[in-house]
């Protein structure tokens, strides 16, 4: 190896290195942003009738309700994963795997939507069912891609029937 060929790897692995600092450094700012949020809901040990079968789809992540980009890290709410998606009486569960499984209450439900885009990630129009609903004072949008197309508006259609009447997004 020449001595230009050393400096121009040595160059890159640092470039590298800032990146992936950069990259930490704002998932940690981000994680000290929402540290008050609560705990996550508990999940019920009954969720009632069902209101849709689950639907198998993809965890897109956990963003603040009207700031697609703002995405919520802590309590594992900003991590991808698989998710089986079950709406019932008591509210929806996203069963996430590895991650901690997300529910939903009822009572915390302000709206469901289709829509293209959540936390930085972008799918075709309709291909996203994004749920705003309300935990430690804040409103959420919360983000799933159902594996089907198909399942997507009456995945949406479940939940919004779930909402309160009156309550807005």
């Amino acid at each position: 190896m020449t001595g230009t060929q050393a400096v121009a790897v040595g160059l890159t692995l640092v470039v590298l290195v800032l990146i992936y600092a950069g990259m930490w450094r704002g998932w940690r700012t981000r994680a000290l942003r929402h540290g008050d949020l609560p705990p996550l809901p508990a999940v019920p040990a009954q969720l009632g009738s069902v209101v849709l079968d689950p639907v198998e789809g993809v965890y897109i992540g956990t963003a603040v309700a009207g700031d697609w980009l703002d995405r919520v890290v802590v309590h594992g709410l900003g991590r991808r994963s698989p998710a089986q998606v079950e709406v019932a009486a008591a509210g929806v569960l996203v069963g996430r795997a590895p991650e901690q499984d997300l529910f939903l209450p009822t009572r915390a439900l302000l709206d469901a939507r289709l829509d293209r885009a959540l936390g930085g990630r972008v799918v075709e129009p309709g291909g996203l069912v994004v749920v705003t609903w309300e935990h430690g004072g804040r409103r959420l949008d919360t983000g799933v891609r159902p594996r089907r197309a198909a399942d997507a508006a009456p995945l949406r259609d479940a939940v919004a029937g779930l909402v309160r009447p009156g309550s807005t997004a």
